[in-house]
């Protein structure tokens, strides 16, 4: 019998499993490369123009959201009916399990979506009322992405935005009131590489997504062109990188290219395997290289 099948219900390894901790490292790297861009920009104005106060929120910020959004997915997915324990493919969720009853996962996603709005608030004495505007549009879109979005093939879209432009941007805009047009590409590859992880998850479930009317990026395009489009989106982040060259930054731009080897390894990997619960390995293995990325472009942007 498998660790997992002894889990007590709503016990404390329940709860780690439905946070999913290994999607963090998506939450993290955004706000980790905007917090960089603008302590290296902010060296111009003085030491007193960089707050970490802000740069702290912005983590914990991106935390719970990624937590919410984990535990919203797991919710309705189980309550949509498309965790179905006998086909399923990924990582077995908490609710389809039964390791969480259902009225504590709706708790749960109302403390969590709480809490965010407790730790985003006081940001806007660090960039205006408009992070209001900001930080309701994320709780938004973090339950429509799992309703409604992921089924229309729209998931790829959201991801560029909520996990690229908006938290590296705004990570940035929070410190210096300002968005440069190398922060604004730096979001866009970012974003490109996240996406990543979103490709091997929906190529891993393309044939039961079909059957289930969720019309994925890869659904439509078809098994070949996802895989083309996974490591297009790693050469994407790669060309995009090029605006830290640019712009007095040559080591961002190269060291990420250790992340870009990994990539394709990864990829290689994807299309030996082709399908099946073996397709795991390699959504861990972008979880890695997403943060590899991200450690690259920071320490690339901070050893000037």
């Amino acid at each position: 019998m498998m660790e997992e099948d002894r889990i007590e219900t709503n016990s404390v390894k329940a709860w780690l499993l439905a946070a999913r901790p290994k999607t963090l490292s998506g939450a993290a790297v955004p706000v980790m490369i905007g917090v960089a861009l603008a302590s290296v920009d902010a060296r111009q104005y003085g030491d007193d123009v960089f707050s970490w106060l802000a740069a702290l929120l912005c983590f914990l910020f991106a935390f719970t959201m990624q937590i919410d959004a984990n535990f919203i997915n797991d919710f309705f997915d189980f309550v949509n009916g498309t965790d179905n324990t006998e086909t399923r493919l990924g990582p077995r969720r908490a609710c389809a399990q039964g390791w969480v009853k259902l009225d504590a996962m709706k708790k749960a996603i109302a403390l969590t979506t709480c809490l965010a709005c407790i730790i985003g608030l006081p940001l806007v004495l660090f960039g205006g009322l408009e992070m209001i505007l900001v930080g309701a549009v994320c709780v938004v879109f973090c339950f429509l992405y799992t309703t409604h979005f992921s089924y229309l093939g729209l998931g790829d879209v959201l991801v560029l935005v909520f996990f690229g432009i908006v938290p590296v941007c705004i990570s940035y805009y929070l410190q210096l009131h300002t968005v440069t047009w190398q922060v604004f590409l730096a979001s866009l590859a970012c974003g490109l590489v996240i996406d990543a992880l979103l490709i091997v998850n929906n190529f891993r479930d393309r044939d039961t997504d079909r059957e289930a009317g969720k019309n994925t990026i890869i659904v439509r395009l078809g098994e070949q062109a996802g895989l083309q489009l996974y490591l297009g989106v790693g050469l994407g982040a790669i060309i995009l990188g090029g605006t830290f060259w640019m712009n007095g930054h040559p080591l961002a731009f190269f060291l990420p290219l250790v992340y870009f080897v990994f990539h394709v390894f990864t990829f290689l990997k994807i299309k030996r395997i082709g399908k099946g619960k073996a397709l795991n390995l390699c959504l861990g293995e972008t979880a890695r290289n997403i943060f590899i990325y991200g450690v690259c472009v920071t320490v690339g942007l901070l050893l000037v």
